[in-house]
């Protein structure tokens, strides 16, 4: 495997806020803690705070939701039994319940939260890290879920179910298992064997990354809430997320940097099977929205302390609460997610939380043995195949380039050659002096016509180059995106099953570098 490094800024494919955040720009140094490096990791260490009795809760709702799970992989047992060690920490990414892992950052996100444990293990071997996945199991926004590409083609997974995505049952599954092209024994049987999504994933993530150790974590747990519960209390009573993360925000806009998420008066959700609708308050009213349900005050209070788990946190609390029932260190996200992070920096202060580390994930691009022969056969490098077709064809066509096809000189050649044979005629039989002329016109004239054709060859051999080009540069980028973006495990893992070991070894998680990974 040959891999190349190339700057993010050289891939036109991220935004500026993450090309500043990533060249430590001083604009941006307010709003987060400390930038990732192994040696920030020394100061986080000492800041994070996380008491026995949070470890023995985290550790209890592991063992239950792991119950799920038959034959745990011993190092998967390993990290949860080392939870309850005061010197064990966490790093942490999260992301959606997307069916069959969805696009292939899924993926990068947590090898980049295993890599990040390992780097750490070495420079602090007197403690320990564990790698967790967070699963979005309340998010309910099943359209960006219920669907994956393989092969170029779109699978998707039909239900009427409604509500937070991790309780759905796996009912309909089995359509979309059928329909594939062969079989897949990791996803039948955890789609056939659980009873819900986060089951399913939960099993997925397991046996693809069990051996690594990686924990993965529900929110959607009673016993973990209850961390929530004074959070619902302040947020109900002082909306104190929409007032801080709203003067964050419009900091940031001073600075020309544009929010990625934008904050509700209460950023809360209720949450019941089948039901996860906005908590909004009207005339001292909570009231659930597109339901009957409604709390007074005092109502709304009593089951913050009763019931916390009946609450459910958005996009700006949900980072606040993965940080109360974890000893986590860093947090792992994609650009959208760390440019959203750099607007809570005051919320977390508010609650005396320690802000984490605050890291992007690995990205890459990977060239499999056809495509890479396929470019090398165009004479491109990896990074020449960012560019945009059109500079693309512009650059391809420069390597190309050749003098103006020309038989000039050969024309003039045989124009000598006949000029010499007319002398000839002239002098043994002047009447063949016109028969010799006719013949170097015809011969003029052929060479005339065999320039035109070599010229048409050459010209349809650089027009069967731009379509292969075009096809090398739809099957890398499909969509004009990255591949990661759009791009399932599977199209990559199928033909080479050594794909997720291609990029733990790959990828550096702490050189902020594009990585790619060209077969050889």
């Amino acid at each position: 495997m040959k891999i190349t490094k190339i700057e993010y800024a050289a891939t036109g494919a991220f935004s500026q806020t993450i090309l500043d955040y990533l060249s430590r720009s001083e604009q941006l140094t307010p709003f987060y803690n400390r930038f990732p490096s192994a040696a920030a990791f020394k100061a986080q260490l000492e800041e994070k705070s996380f008491s026995q009795s949070q470890r023995q809760t985290l550790h209890q709702a592991l063992q239950e939701q792991y119950a799920s799970v038959s034959d745990i992989n011993p190092n998967v047992q390993q990290n949860i039994g080392l939870l309850l060690e005061p010197n064990t920490y966490t790093i942490t990414t999260g992301h959606q319940l997307n069916i069959f892992t969805g696009p292939l950052y899924f993926v990068y996100k947590i090898i980049t939260a295993i890599n990040t444990c390992k780097v750490l293990q070495e420079q602090y071997p007197d403690h320990n890290f564990v790698p967790v996945y967070w699963m979005a199991t309340e998010d309910h926004d099943f359209a960006e879920i219920n669907y994956f590409n393989l092969f170029g083609k779109k699978y998707s997974w039909q239900t009427e179910q409604q509500g937070a995505v991790g309780r759905f049952t796996t009912e309909g599954l089995e359509q979309v298992l059928a329909e594939l092209p062969e079989a897949y024994p990791v996803f039948e049987e955890a789609y056939r064997n659980s009873k819900t999504l986060a089951e399913a994933t939960r099993a997925i993530t397991h046996a693809l990354f069990g051996d690594y150790g990686l924990v993965s974590l529900d929110g959607d747990h009673a016993k973990l809430k209850k961390a929530l519960t004074p959070v619902v209390e302040k947020e109900l009573t002082e909306q104190l997320s929409h007032r801080l993360v709203s003067q964050t925000s419009a900091q940031l806009e001073e600075l020309g940097y544009k929010p990625q998420v934008f904050s509700r008066e209460i950023n809360l959700f209720y949450l019941q099977d089948g039901l996860r609708e906005r908590i909004v308050e009207v005339a001292g009213q909570y009231k659930v929205l597109n339901t009957d349900i409604s709390f007074s005050r005092e109502e709304a209070l009593q089951l913050a302390q009763e019931h916390p788990e009946q609450f459910s946190p958005n996009v700006i609390l949900r980072p606040l609460y993965e940080e109360l029932i974890l000893p986590n260190l860093a947090y792992i996200g994609g650009g959208a997610e760390v440019v959203y992070w750099l607007q809570l920096k005051q919320l977390f202060e508010a609650y005396g939380v320690a802000f984490p580390v605050l890291m992007l994930r690995n990205s890459g691009l990977y060239i499999n043995r056809g495509n890479a022969g396929r470019m090398q056969k165009l004479g491109l490098q990896p990074v020449d195949l960012f560019q945009d077709l059109q500079r693309l064809k512009k650059h391809f066509s420069a390597q190309l380039h050749e003098e103006e096809i020309s038989l000039e000189t050969q024309r003039q050649a045989i124009a000598r050659i006949y000029a010499e044979v007319e002398q000839l005629a002239q002098q043994v039989d002047p009447t063949l002096v016109k028969t010799v002329g006719a013949e170097a016109q015809k011969a003029a004239n052929s060479l005339q016509m065999l320039e035109k054709k070599i010229a048409k060859a050459r010209d349809n051999k650089h027009e069967q180059s731009f379509k292969q080009l075009e096809t090398l540069k739809e099957k890398l980028f499909p969509g004009s995106s990255l591949q990661e973006r759009h791009d399932n495990l599977l199209t990559y893992s199928t033909n080479n099953p050594g794909f997720i070991q291609a990029l733990a070894e790959a990828f550096d998680p702490l050189e902020n570098k594009f990585t790619i990974l060209e077969e050889e």
